[in-house]
């Protein structure tokens, strides 16, 4: 094991794979990924869905959004290892006024952002999904540059292409603490030797608190439950279908190959308070839910009709990362400086993976970080919180994922 890095990133999901490629575009190639499983992307980032959505209520994230979906643009045309990205477009749909009223204003957002939308009508979202009855629809907003990828593939790009500038890659190596001099990050402990650095990042996504609390920070990034099913195939499906958000029935929907993949955002979330297992355990298992997913299938119905009634071929589980306040931990602490934090995805952790890994470089290396940037730091829980309502508030992130406003 190399002994010494610039940079020791903890965490080889699409975060902390994200966040290698970023620093090495950047020209910062002196980076040594660590990861504790034998392989990359091997928790929670396998079990993720993989949309990627760029309508977002704020002109901040709708461009960190769209700096992803460039980064995936780019390497799915040049990287000799590919992403797997389908930019297939989405189709978001209201089924109330009050929606109609957001999606208008989301589209004002978008088009402030440069991001390309327009609303359709029923016959032209029927021509993209012809199974389906979209007479509840009363607005449908069209981005025809969202798309989908595959979670493995998007990690297997980021470390071809961060290896192909020089970044270094190690599994199974668990860290067991940190080196400090002068209250400064100096090292990184592992299984295997402590490496010395300059700077630890914690992209260590439901492990995040834990690496948190070895450098003496609390930090509440919470766990949470998330599920989504796939079909057995029909005939009809395509894989260049564009994705459905259905946010008034809190559900997502795309084509898996010639199956449906469908999942939703719990009106009652299940999450794990991290205090309540350690960084050497693994996740708890995640029993299936069939009520929360039957009530999936029951939502999509006014518009599957019979394609609701497709059995369930296999059932993805798994523990994305909360926060109280529903933005990211991005940046170095100042209260332990050298130890940086990319964590709490939000459930963005794959579509928002570039995004997060540019916004780290800016914290970092640019003179005068943007006010969005510079709030995501993870001095904002250094006052310290109570967990319980932490944690409850981070449930209400998943609860509301499609509420208007969030």
């Amino acid at each position: 094991m190399s002994d010494r890095a610039r940079f020791v990133v903890i965490g080889g999901g699409a975060i902390g794979c994200g966040v290698a490629f970023q620093l090495a575009e950047a020209g910062i190639t002196d980076v040594l990924m660590l990861e504790k499983e034998s392989t990359l992307c091997a928790v929670t980032s396998a079990q993720a869905a993989g949309l990627v959505g760029q309508v977002r209520s704020s002109v901040e994230r709708t461009r960190l959004a769209m700096w992803s979906v460039a980064t995936f643009s780019r390497l799915e045309r040049e990287s000799e290892v590919k992403p797997g990205w389908r930019q297939t477009g989405s189709l978001r749909i209201a089924q109330t006024p009050e929606r109609v009223r957001e999606f208008h204003h989301l589209a004002d957002i978008a088009r402030r952002s440069g991001l390309e939308v327009t609303l359709l009508d029923r016959e032209a979202a029927a021509g993209m999904w012809p199974e389906l009855d979209f007479r509840p629809a009363r607005a449908i907003l069209w981005c025809p540059s969202d798309g989908y990828l595959q979670p493995a593939d998007l990690v297997a790009a980021y470390r071809h292409e961060a290896s192909r500038r020089g970044v270094r890659f190690r599994t199974g190596v668990g860290v067991t603490g940190f080196r400090e001099e002068k209250g400064r990050i100096t090292g990184v402990e592992t299984e295997g030797g402590t490496i010395a650095c300059e700077y630890a990042v914690n992209a260590a996504g439901a492990h995040g608190y834990h690496i948190a609390r070895l450098a003496g920070l609390e930090l509440p990034v919470v766990p949470v439950r998330h599920h989504y099913l796939v079909t057995t195939p029909t005939d009809w499906l395509r894989p260049d279908m564009p994705v459905l958000r259905l946010p008034d029935a809190t559900l997502y929907a795309r084509a898996e190959m010639r199956a449906l993949l469908l999942g939703g955002w719990e009106p009652r979330a299940l999450s794990l308070d991290p205090r309540g297992f350690g960084l050497a355990d693994p996740l708890p298992p995640i029993e299936e839910d069939w009520p929360v997913l039957a009530n999936f299938m029951e939502q999509f119905r006014p518009f599957a009709g019979s394609l609701a009634d497709r059995p369930v071929r296999r059932v993805f589980t798994g523990w994305p990362t909360f926060t109280p306040d529903g933005r990211f931990v991005i940046g170095e602490s100042s209260r332990v400086p050298g130890f940086v934090c990319a964590v709490g995805c939000n459930a963005h952790g794959v579509s928002g993976s570039a995004g997060i890994g540019r916004h780290l470089v800016e914290s970092l290396f640019e003179k005068e970080p943007s006010p969005y940037v510079k709030s995501l730091s993870p001095d904002r829980f250094a006052r310290g919180f109570d967990w319980p309502e932490a944690e409850r508030a981070a449930r209400r992130v998943l609860e509301t994922y499609y509420a208007i406003g969030h």
